[in-house]
Formats: C-alpha cells, sequence, structure tokens
C-alpha cells in the first residue's frame, strides 16, 4: 500500500503541474472503486481552478473553488501525469485533462481507493476528522506517544501503525523505525518508557522525512507521478530481509505475523 511517503512524493510531484490550473474535463472509465466516484463530478469539476493541493494523512486533498476533492490511492494506486495521446493503461479509470495540456490519470488495479468530493471542511469529514497528528508537523512532539501508550497492552508496533495514534507510520516504516531504536516489536506499549518513545518519535520523524526525499518506496507496482518508482527500498534495514543478516550485529532476522502483517525485527538488537 502506498504509505505517507508515497502520497507526499505524489502530492509533491503532480503540484507544479496541477495547482493553479483549470479543470478541462474528467473521464470516468470506471467509477466502481472503493466507494462509487459520484455521477455528478464531472459537471462539478468542469472549467474549475484547482487553488491547491494538500494532504491529511494517506488522502490528497484537491482544493478547487466550488469544494475539496479527496483522493486515495488504496492498496495499488497512483496519480500520474502523461501528455495527450499517451496510451491509456488498463486500469487507468479516472482522466483529468487540465488546461495546460496535461492529463492527469488514476491508476488502481484493486479498485480500493476511491474519489469522492466534498462542500465542507474536509477535516471533519468522518474518514478524517478522527486522525492523529502528522508525524512530520509539530503536534506530534516527542511526548505524544508516551501520553498516549500509557496504560496500553497493544504490541508497540500495532500501536504506533494504530492512525488515531499517529497517521502515516505505516507498515515498513514502523519495522525500520523500531529497529533503529532497538524496540521489539511485540513489546506492550504501555510498558516502554518515555525516554526510549522520545527516540521512536525522532527515528520517526526521520525516516519518513528521509523516504520521502528519496521518493518513497518501491511497493509492487507503485509509480510516482512521473511513473518513476521510489528508491528508499534499497536502504531498507529489515523490512523484506526476514532470514538476512542483521546489518548491526550479523544474526539472522527474523518475521513474524502480526495483524496479519509481516514484522522483522532482529532478536538480538531489539530488546
Amino acid at each position: 500500500m502506498p504509505e505517507l511517503p508515497e502520497v507526499e512524493t505524489t502530492r509533491r510531484g503532480i503540484q507544479p503541474f496541477v495547482e493553479g490550473q483549470r479543470i478541462v474535463s474528467l473521464r470516468v472509465h470506471n467509477a466502481r472503486l472503493r466507494w462509487p466516484v459520484p455521477p455528478e463530478l464531472p459537471e462539478l469539476l468542469a472549467n474549475q481552478r484547482v487553488a491547491r493541493i494538500s494532504r491529511r494523512g494517506k488522502y490528497l486533498l484537491f482544493h478547487i473553488d466550488t469544494g475539496v476533492m479527496m483522493v486515495h490511492l488504496g492498496m495499488s494506486g497512483s496519480l500520474r501525469l502523461v501528455t495527450p495521446g499517451t496510451p491509456r493503461k488498463t486500469h487507468d479509470h479516472l482522466e483529468w485533462t487540465l488546461d495546460n495540456n496535461w492529463l492527469m490519470r488514476y491508476h488502481d488495479p484493486r479498485r480500493f481507493g476511491c474519489c469522492l468530493w466534498l462542500r465542507d471542511d474536509p477535516l471533519k469529514h468522518p474518514l478524517l476528522a478522527s486522525l492523529g497528528p502528522e508525524p512530520l508537523q509539530a503536534e506530534f512532539d516527542n511526548h505524544h506517544l508516551f501520553r498516549l501508550s500509557r496504560g496500553k497492552t497493544a504490541p508497540v508496533k500495532s500501536f504506533i501503525m494504530d492512525s488515531h495514534v499517529v497517521v502515516g507510520v505505516g507498515n515498513i516504516y514502523a519495522n525500520e523505525a523500531l529497529f533503529q531504536v532497538g524496540i521489539h516489536p511485540l513489546r506492550e506499549a504501555g510498558r516502554i518508557s518515555a525516554e526510549r518513545y522520545q527516540r521512536l518519535s525522532q527515528a520517526i520523524r526521520d525516516i519518513l522525512a528521509h523516504a520521502i526525499t528519496r521518493g518513497g518506496t518501491t511497493l509492487r507496482d507503485f509509480v510516482n507521478s512521473q511513473g518513476e518508482p521510489g528508491y528508499f527500498q534499497q536502504e531498507l534495514l529489515v523490512y523484506g530481509r526476514a532470514g538476512q543478516p542483521c546489518r548491526q550485529c550479523g544474526k539472522a532476522l527474523k518475521e513474524v505475523r502480526l495483524s496479519a502483517r509481516s514484522t522483522v525485527f532482529c532478536g538480538h538488537c531489539q530488546r
């Protein structure tokens, strides 16, 4: 699934080409996404200007003159910019034509994403209203995780992946952050000290920020807005390396399933 760095990479990639432009038209080739594309959306967007593009968690928000178009990339989606005449791929479900002659295409083989139209404050929408703070903003301070973890018996990996606690810490980046600070992913969240949570908070910020600069992580068919893969995967220390030597101690990395997700860690370095 495209995680926060991939979504932010997409936002930054399309921003120079889409912000300030008017949408000439929207063609809906397949409206059957996770939630159906509103049938009136092409008419609502026609000749409307995209004032800006923001992000909340893994949702992209296109602020239009008359409302907000909210896009989620789902499990395998991407937004790509192409020139007119570029052949449409099988799973290119939506296509926006901009007045600068670029086409923006929404590609989603599994159709788990969405494209919704919001008339009111998007941050009050049910999908966004209960989300935790952004990990790269001031609200996610060094004490946030410790405060919320008191009394929690869930594994710390599940805790930091809870979008109500903090948004955007997906499976890959949770594995990497916990390894970086030497915390075992199955340890109870409520049994970790304030000092270790401060180190974990900083690791989450550092890893996500670096992943964004590297264009995110290649996840099966994820590509950025220019159709290029992310490169952070080349720097992963534990995720996807089960059975391989730990790059710190040399012992074989272990793998367990936690909430149906692969969890890779070093039994020697992560206590």
